[in-house]
């Protein structure tokens, strides 16, 4: 793939053309801009009607996304008679402070948006029978996670960019750091891009944010770094209405290493899911390991406090040893390279920050408060997660959400047309304009009561 992603640069069949406005500045248009590569960016260019140019912005290489860290699965309802289980499912892991309509949505999509990634190419883990392995992860009734060994979300991703770069109507430009949207009377235009230190200006008739989540804001975290908030700050600079930002995920069990200075090694729900158990240092277990993450993640700092240690033990070895390497290939291989063989030894684990529950306002449609605007994925708030998501939510979300973003534009395009204005000019450097944004972000959050380690 990397041979794929060094290919991926400014040009493009259908593009659009490089201008120059009146300062000298860069500019192009296109139909429909996403800014993000991760599922729900990619899933959002995608579903776009070939007829449209769609450009797709990404901070770093297109693959550096959370999507691609994702290891567990993805969440769907088993057939038709699942649906409202899969919906108090989601609401109970919740508590109950869920948007219902958003929720109903997901779980009665979840089927189609299953089979449109299966149409694309990816391969799912089958049973003994040929058909699709299901496997439990917290505060799911049933087992209705399917998953590609625990490199799911690296598989997604993968399928999603083989897809796009056969798509003819779909543009990818790696490097590339958004700096805010462009806004004309109430509406969004456009975004402004630094790539290869360059500003470009680029105007859309709809523009997409699937920029992620805040992970990179936390000292403790399970995230790509490089993922900052940059639609949130977007949003709070415009006044475009955010959604219930003092939910913050903490994930029970990221491998604990105490040299740790960068991402946090997520282990993945599904190994408990499969059988592991948690253990305090005195081999003592303390906590149903399937209970929704914010329990397991209390009782697990709780059981820390007590036994004045750093980390618990998560424990799978005393389940078959070709399993795990199979099953678990990557945890397998992460942790045996810290020293750790799993089929011999339990895993060190604590608490990390991992998922964003609350961020832009969005629909179900995905539209948000600002016309022309869309948020998707971790960027938004549908309120389909509530107080705590639901183990696998995340995956599934993005394809849903990405899909119906893509089929309100596809309905309405032909009553849009470009807008050009002028931009100023950007006057400060990239790092300056980075750390106002992670200042902004972090400022927000803490006065809406959002936990922040930073």
């Amino acid at each position: 793939m990397e041979a794929i992603f060094n290919d991926l640069n400014f040009a493009g069949e259908n593009s659009g053309y490089i201008y120059k406005d009146k300062e000298g500045t860069d500019c192009i248009d296109t139909d429909v801009l996403v800014i993000g590569s991760g599922v729900a960016g990619l899933n959002s260019a995608l579903n776009i009607s070939k007829d449209l140019n769609v450009l797709v912005i990404s901070k770093d290489k297109v693959d550096c996304t959370n999507t691609k860290l994702a290891q567990g699965g993805i969440s769907v309802a088993r057939n038709k008679e699942d649906i409202p289980l899969f919906i108090e499912d989601t609401l109970k892991a919740g508590k109950y402070k869920n948007d219902l309509d958003a929720v109903k949505v997901l779980a009665e999509e979840s089927i189609d948006r299953l089979n449109d990634l299966i149409d694309m190419g990816i391969e799912l883990d089958k049973n003994s029978s040929g058909e699709i392995d299901y496997t439990k992860e917290g505060a799911h009734t049933i087992s209705r996670i399917v998953h590609s060994k625990d490199h799911t979300g690296e598989n997604v991703e993968k399928t999603l960019i083989l897809n796009a770069l056969k798509s003819k109507n779909i543009n990818i430009w790696e490097n590339s750091f958004f700096i805010d949207i462009i806004e004309s009377e109430g509406k969004c235009v456009g975004a402004i891009v630094v790539k290869d230190s360059k500003q470009i200006n680029i105007f859309s008739k709809y523009t997409i944010l699937a920029c992620g989540g805040i992970g990179g804001l936390y000292n403790n975290s399970t995230s790509q770094r490089i993922l900052n908030g940059d639609g949130i700050a977007a949003a709070i600079k415009h006044g475009i209405e955010l959604k219930d930002i003092n939910y913050i995920q903490i994930h029970p069990t990221a491998f604990y290493d105490k040299n740790n200075n960068g991402r946090r090694f997520l282990i993945s729900e599904s190994l408990r899911g499969e059988g592991a158990i948690l253990k305090d240092i005195n081999g003592n277990r303390f906590v149903d390991e399937l209970l929704p993450r914010d329990i397991v993640s209390k009782a697990i700092l709780k059981q820390m406090k007590d036994t004045n240690s750093q980390y618990v033990l998560l424990d799978a070895s005393f389940m078959d040893a070709e399993y795990l390497k199979n099953r678990f290939s990557l945890i397998y291989e992460n942790c045996l390279e810290k020293g750790i063989d799993i089929t011999k030894e339990a895993i060190p684990v604590s608490p990390a920050q991992h998922y964003f529950m609350g961020g832009i306002k969005a629909n179900t449609d995905s539209k948000t408060s600002m016309e022309n605007l869309f948020a998707v994925g971790e960027t938004s708030c549908t309120g389909i997660h509530g107080a705590n998501r639901l183990a696998s939510n995340s995956l599934l979300e993005g394809l849903v959400f990405g899909k119906r973003a893509a089929n309100f534009i596809n309905k309405n395009i032909k009553n849009k047309s470009i807008l050009h204005i002028n931009v100023d000019k950007i006057n400060k450097d990239i790092e300056t304009i980075k750390k106002e944004n992670k200042d902004l972000v972090i400022k927000t959050i803490k006065e809406h009561g959002g936990y922040i380690d930073a």
